[in-house]
């Protein structure tokens, strides 16, 4: 009567097994794509964040300053 098959539950737990598959290999590509893009993408936002502070701890002049941020935002667009 089985003849041999797996039945209903059988091809069930193939497709349970397919899922966590994708899941074991999706959600490290998810986490790593994520951390690679967090740093590289913030880039533009990061420079004027270190001008900033380079600005801050004086290392810079208020029209070096200005200059930089203008060059930076004008980059940007």
């Amino acid at each position: 009567m089985m003849g041999g098959g797996w039945g209903l539950f059988g091809g069930a737990m193939g497709l349970w097994g397919l899922l966590w598959m994708a899941l074991l290999i999706g959600v490290p590509l998810y986490v790593g794509y994520s951390v690679l893009d967090s740093g590289s993408g913030g880039t533009d936002g990061g420079s004027l964040s270190v001008l900033r502070e380079r600005y801050a701890r004086g290392e810079l002049s208020d029209e070096e300053f200005e200059r930089r941020r203008k060059q930076l935002e004008s980059s940007n667009r």
